[in-house]
């Protein structure tokens, strides 16, 4: 399983660099695709990043925002990424398993998981985790992080710190069934879900699968948009704010 990537020509290199704050740091002011080699990493792969005024370089690890994948994936898929990466983010992907553990449980540095939604009406939240951490592939991807750090959009990730990931051929959730296969996606199942962020595509209301954030809307809404992003906790509050929050940048505002 590997990426498709658009417009070769633009993904962007620089020696050694362990993310896209990495990559900021060394002058990069473009978001765009770059490649990126955390600590352990056997190889450089692809992430896109999303680059700020404020020199914050966040790496993207999920987004959403028109049904063109599906995310009813089996456990390698899951591992290894899938999706669509492109320059102008305008496509859909989930970045990897793999990759996002190399990416969060090597840094010296806490990491901040921004999750950002965006509803059918246009309106725009978001929640950050903070020493968010995804454990190795022994672990079954374990989830963990340290504590809610804010947002606008409530807290309902909660339920799901410290689940393993499950998908429809794995199942490590706390129900009795087979949370991933019911659903139809890959996820931190507990019993099932409070927040699901890669649940299936609906264009209308009514199902309990799809893009879920209850604090928000409740479970029978899903939702338009969603990016899931990490940054370390040192660059988070640049800029003098927590969040750029009503400016998403690859949300096209």
């Amino acid at each position: 399983v590997h990426f498709h990537s658009f417009l070769i020509s633009f993904i962007c290199c620089f020696s050694l660099t362990l993310d896209c704050q990495d990559i900021a740091n060394k002058g990069a002011t473009t978001s765009g695709l770059y490649y990126v080699k955390p600590l352990n990493a056997k190889e450089q792969f692809l992430v896109y990043c999303e680059i700020d005024s404020f020199g914050r370089g966040f790496t993207v690890i999920q987004r959403r925002q028109d049904g063109s994948v599906d995310f009813n994936k089996d456990w390698t898929q899951y591992k290894n990424g899938f999706g669509y990466l492109s320059p102008g983010d305008n496509t859909e992907f989930w970045l990897g398993n793999e990759k996002i553990h190399l990416l969060t449980a090597t840094t010296t540095i806490p990491t901040v998981l921004r999750i950002e939604l965006v509803d059918w009406e246009g309106n725009k939240k978001y929640a950050d985790y903070n020493m968010f951490k995804l454990g190795s592939e022994a672990d079954m991807f374990r989830l963990t992080y340290g504590y809610y750090f804010g947002g606008d959009a409530g807290d309902f990730y909660t339920s799901h710190n410290g689940m393993q990931f499950s998908t429809f051929d794995k199942d490590n959730d706390k129900y009795d069934g087979n949370c991933a296969q019911q659903d139809g996606s890959g996820w931190w199942m507990n019993r099932c879900h409070a927040a699901h962020l890669n649940g299936k595509y609906y264009l209308e209301f009514g199902y309990d699968n799809g893009i879920i954030w209850v604090t928000w809307h409740n479970r029978w809404y899903s939702l338009k948009e969603t990016t899931m992003k990490i940054i370390p906790l040192s660059r988070i509050t640049a800029g003098g704010q927590q969040a750029g929050a009503k400016q998403f940048a690859g949300l096209g505002v």
